[in-house]
């Protein structure tokens, strides 16, 4: 008899995606030489698409029936009137003329000595010499009044959030579907982009300080809801039941034993509250915020770099003195009575002379280093365009001969539907149907948009910053992950970085490169940077030692453990970094409109300042924000394939 086996089942060729990924660019580049500028779906500077005059005539629509439709009368105007009463009300206090009076209600005098005691109660004496030091340069500068102005809406923006975010939080952290419901929400409002909430803000709340705020609101409010409602969750459970045992209600088991527990995690959930509204403030310029951000903004289009430099110089003196303040305050501290009563009659006594005396209240003019600031900077930047043309001219056009110019070709001057194609084919290759079908449908909006062409050129750029970002992120993150000393050194520096606003970026690069688009690019990489260094860094070192001790005693070198091991062993590291590259890198894009970015970020700038190109700019707006959905999730789709 004669045993009958079953067939072996034939086994599927495998398919090397890489190869096929090379094929299929390379057949994209043979078809771009034969179609090129065909299709391109090109649209001039001060053409318009029906969808642009249809939200332009809404707009107009909304204007018009802003006293009139229900809708406003009761409902966004009075949003409207009660937040710019709110922010008036605290500029009356310390940084506009108010009550009659030709000044503030509380001069320079009492506002440094404000800032001075409640930095010594909360965050000790070094800290509040810091403070005292930082606002008394502020008036130095000259930048007093914008200063002010700039404090008060980060001020009211800051308590609307945590009046908001806080109940939230502990909302949140008590129950588990609220929890669930807020999370998505979340992740929405912090992965857009800083500027798409001032377009549609300003067809319901106008141009000016009401719109900022709230969007400013929008932005600072998601890390006070996330970080209360985590340091809810994180109180010990058995904490938590002993106080249960001895029959405390659940009000008294919050109110005892969960926020005391949490406070000092949630007062780092302020201090990022804080920044965040700090950063969003002075972006919000774009739609006429008052204060530092304005002034970076008119001389950005000026290119005065001295004027830029002085007022991005205090945005960052005020980052600092507020970050660590507010960091300060994490540690439990404890005033000493003397010096609590000795520093109210100090700052009391402070308060009424800056009331009472003019000298008081107004930085005096003569005494000031601002004017010394913007020469000296602008005879810096004068020096370095005559003297170093050769190393940043060459810089220059090396990077945007041989990566963005060729890059920019053949993605804007290759017909539409190859380069969708050839997107959808990569999208499949990456992360599978999922992925393709995400793409395909962000390619059709960006159709719609009427601003493809546009699109592929911001993409071009965002690209090429996000390759800088990860060469500056692997070498440099390779290196803080391999030393401690190294990570030591430079992540405070990093730390630091991360706290400045994006306009801040933009100045000594301005100084460098004059106004163009790899001005903005540069820009771009320097902000993203900081978070990618810091995580390819921590991946490198949770690397487990003893995989790094066998490579080595088996004579791999320095060079050979960190490409065949480390480097391979943080493959999800790496595709996080450049997933959070991408998306920071996205978030300069309308900041990088002001010095000659083009494109989108043109785009969304001129619609904030030209009312005939509002629908344009709105449409732009959207553009980025599917841009930036369509590469966040090819860059999760690799990353998921990559580490499984």
């Amino acid at each position: 008899m004669v045993a009958v086996t079953a067939p072996r089942p034939v086994p599927r060729p495998k398919v090397h995606r890489g190869l096929v990924a090379g094929g299929i660019v390379l057949a994209w580049l043979v078809l771009w030489l034969v179609f090129r500028n065909t299709a391109t779906l090109s649209l001039g500077a001060s053409e318009l698409t029906p969808l642009h005059r249809w939200v332009n005539e809404l707009n107009d629509a909304v204007g018009a029936s802003r006293n009139s439709n229900p809708l406003f009368l009761y409902f966004f105007n009075e949003i409207r009137l009660v937040i710019d009463e709110f922010v008036t009300f605290i500029q009356a206090f310390i940084a506009q003329p108010s009550f009659g009076r030709p000044v503030p209600v509380v001069g320079w005098l009492g506002v440094v000595a404000v800032a001075g005691f409640v930095s010594l109660a909360v965050a000790g004496w070094r800290v509040a010499l810091l403070a005292v030091a930082g606002f008394v340069f502020l008036g130095l500068q000259g930048l007093w009044q914008e200063s002010m102005d700039t404090l008060s809406l980060t001020l009211a923006a800051v308590v609307i959030s945590l009046l908001v975010g806080v109940p939230l939080g502990i909302w949140a952290g008590l129950s588990d579907r609220v929890n669930r419901v807020l999370t998505p929400v979340l992740d929405f409002m912090q992965t857009m982009p800083t500027f798409v909430y001032l377009a549609p803000l300003t067809l319901f709340f106008l141009i000016g300080p009401a719109s900022a705020t709230i969007a400013t609101l929008i932005y600072a409010a998601p890390p006070a809801i996330r970080i209360t409602a985590h340091a809810i969750r994180t109180v010990p459970r058995t904490t938590v039941e002993a106080s249960e045992s001895l029959g405390a209600t659940q009000q008294q088991t919050l109110v005892k034993v969960l926020l005391p527990s949490a406070r000092r995690t949630i007062v780092l959930g302020v201090n990022q509250t804080i920044m965040a509204a700090l950063s969003m403030v002075t972006i919000a310029a774009l739609i006429d915020a008052p204060g530092l951000g304005k002034t970076v903004v008119k001389a950005l289009q000026t290119l005065d770099v001295g004027t830029a430099f002085n007022a991005g110089l205090a945005i960052v003196v005020l980052a600092i003195v507020l970050d660590r303040v507010t960091t300060a305050a994490t540690e439990r501290r404890k005033l000493p009575r003397w010096a609590l009563f000795g520093g109210l009659g100090v700052t009391g006594a402070a308060v009424y002379l800056s009331y009472t005396y003019l000298w008081a209240a107004e930085f005096p003019a003569d005494v000031e280093v601002g004017s010394s600031i913007r020469q000296g900077t602008t005879v810096a930047t004068e020096w370095v365009q005559d003297t170093l043309p050769v190393l940043t001219g060459g810089f220059k056009d090396f990077v945007t001969t041989v990566l963005l110019n060729p890059l920019q070709a053949v993605l804007a001057e290759s017909p539409w539907f190859l380069v969708a194609l050839v997107v959808v084919a990569l999208s499949f290759l990456v992360g599978g149907v999922r992925a393709a079908v995400v793409s395909a449908v962000c390619l059709g909006l960006l159709v719609a948009t009427g601003l493809w062409q546009d699109s592929m050129i911001t993409l071009a750029s965002t690209l090429v910053a996000t390759v800088m970002v990860m060469v500056l992120g692997v070498v440099v993150g390779v290196w803080m992950g391999r030393s401690r000393r190294a990570d030591r050194i430079v992540r405070p520096v990093l730390d630091a970085g991360q706290v400045m606003p994006a306009f801040v970026y933009l100045v000594p690069f301005l100084a460098l490169f004059a106004a163009s688009r790899f001005t903005a690019i540069i820009a771009a990489v320097v902000f993203a940077a900081p978070v990618a260094i810091k995580i390819i860094a921590d991946g490198i070192r949770a690397v487990s030692p003893a995989t790094v001790e066998a490579s080595t005693a088996l004579g791999a070198g320095s060079w050979q453990t960190i490409v065949k091991v480390q480097l391979p062993m943080a493959r999800g590291a790496l595709t996080l970094a450049a997933n959070q590259g991408l998306i920071y890198v996205l978030s300069m894009v309308v900041v990088g409109g002001l010095v000659g970015a083009g494109a989108l970020g043109y785009d969304v700038v001129a619609g904030f300042s030209q009312g005939q190109l509002y629908g344009k700019g709105l449409a732009a707006g959207v553009a980025i924000v599917v841009l930036g959905v369509m590469l966040d999730r090819l860059t999760q789709a690799a990353a998921k394939r990559w580490t499984n």
